[in-house]
């Protein structure tokens, strides 16, 4: 079975015997969620014993990536700026609707009072801070005790500096630290796999738990984070094609039969990577970019631009608040906002159930937010999963189109192909 198969399978059963429990034998539901609430608690502490390495690693190669990416040519940096501006509005946006969405659906205080219980006590709460202590906080007087703390924004903004400063310094003494940083994000993600093949006992007992003290609402709440997520990559992939008509100067209907085929294979494949053919032939045989353009942007979105990710990341954050019944600070929000950014570009490549929990938690967590329910939402993140990869690709083909439009080549587009008795 794929991990995916393995997750869903711990789910599914964990919600059948909790909720069975719940409505046949209440007096030993109770029981059974205090038996199994330890090994729920025993994985996510596996799991986050590797969060702070890690995302200090992936930052700061990230920082070097984009930096070698810009160095490149005028090309890259503009498609670097592109990716910028395109991830920082996507997550502001989520940042906004994600709470307004939330706020129609049915919250019943007694039935969140139960969810919380049974994720287990919460590790962290937003509680409110001045501005001046917000802000000071930003920047850590003492970067291992950051770390020591999980305290994930003045962790990511030493790990920023640290990445800009090894672009400062000689060529082989950087080549050997970012050496020693890769293997120390591979090792990191290998203890993760281990930890991850046991997550269908992991999330098992976590369901169970909260399905025997909560019931059936649990399934409406999942069901709810569902429908969120896909209505906000579903929006946002629409929004794409308004940025590529107002930045790119593409038509809306030659710009989406155009891009169609390559979101065809995204949603089938759910991977970006194996829709980079399609992706560069709608770019330059349907769109007619030109070649330098698409032959470096597109890899280049694949390698740093996933546009749902910020999307996620304050989709699920989001959730948790609404879940947890907290009212997340200004300043909180507008540093998960920017580290939402800055995490996208620097986790893309890990894979399924890796990225989720690892991009999630530090946004979660510099947002004052407790990670136990990141489990549960993880198990339940594949169908959304369908529409995040069609919105990536999408949002690669949107920046090379607004690349393309400021690239001053002149050149004459060839009709789409939809448009085109033969194309050749």
């Amino acid at each position: 079975m794929s991990m995916t198969t393995r997750v869903l399978l711990g789910l599914f059963l964990g919600a059948a015997i909790g909720l069975g429990l719940a409505i046949w034998a209440p007096e030993t539901a109770g029981a059974a969620a205090d038996f199994v609430k330890p090994i729920g608690r025993l994985w996510l502490n596996a799991l986050q014993m590797t969060v702070v390495p890690l995302v200090a690693a992936l930052v700061v190669l990230g920082v070097n990536t984009a930096s070698d990416a810009a160095a490149s040519g005028r090309v890259a940096r503009n498609a670097i700026v592109v990716f910028l501006v395109l991830l920082t509005l996507a997550s502001a946006f989520a940042a906004f609707v994600a709470p307004l969405f939330l706020s129609l659906l049915p919250h019943d205080a007694a039935s969140v009072a139960a969810f919380r219980t049974a994720m287990a006590p919460a590790t962290a709460t937003a509680e409110p801070t001045t501005l001046g202590a917000s802000i000071a906080a930003i920047i850590p007087s003492n970067a291992i005790a950051a770390a020591a703390q999980s305290a994930m924004l003045p962790l990511v903004v030493f790990s920023m500096f640290f990445g800009f400063g090894l672009t400062r310094i000689d060529a082989g003494r950087r080549a050997r630290m970012l050496e020693l940083v890769q293997g120390l994000a591979d090792v990191m993600i290998v203890i993760v796999h281990w930890v991850l093949w046991v997550a269908p006992l992991g999330v098992f007992a976590l369901v169970l738990a909260v399905c025997a003290e909560v019931g059936l609402k649990t399934l409406g709440a999942l069901g709810g984070y569902i429908l969120m997520q896909c209505s906000l990559y579903i929006s946002v992939t629409l929004m794409l094609y308004v940025v590529a008509r107002v930045a790119g100067g593409e038509p809306f209907r030659r710009f989406a039969l155009a891009i169609l085929p390559a979101q065809t294979i995204a949603a089938s494949t759910q991977s970006s990577l194996a829709s980079l053919p399609a992706m560069i032939d709608s770019a330059r045989e349907r769109l007619g970019y030109p070649l330098h353009v698409t032959s470096l942007v597109l890899p280049m979105a694949v390698s740093l631009f996933r546009i749902t990710s910020p999307i996620q990341y304050m989709g699920v954050a989001a959730f948790v608040a609404w879940l947890y019944g907290i009212e997340v600070p200004t300043m909180h929000l507008v540093a998960g906002i920017g580290l939402a950014v800055i995490i996208s570009m620097g986790s893309v490549g890990l894979p399924g159930q890796v990225s989720f929990m690892f991009t999630n938690m530090p946004v979660t967590q510099a947002m004052g937010l407790p990670v136990e329910p990141l489990a549960v939402l993880m198990a339940v993140d594949t169908i959304p999963d369908v529409f995040a990869t069609v919105g990536n690709v999408s949002g690669g083909l949107t920046a090379t189109s607004v690349v393309a439009g400021h690239a001053g080549e002149g050149e004459e587009r060839p009709p789409a192909a939809a448009d085109a008795a033969d194309t050749g």
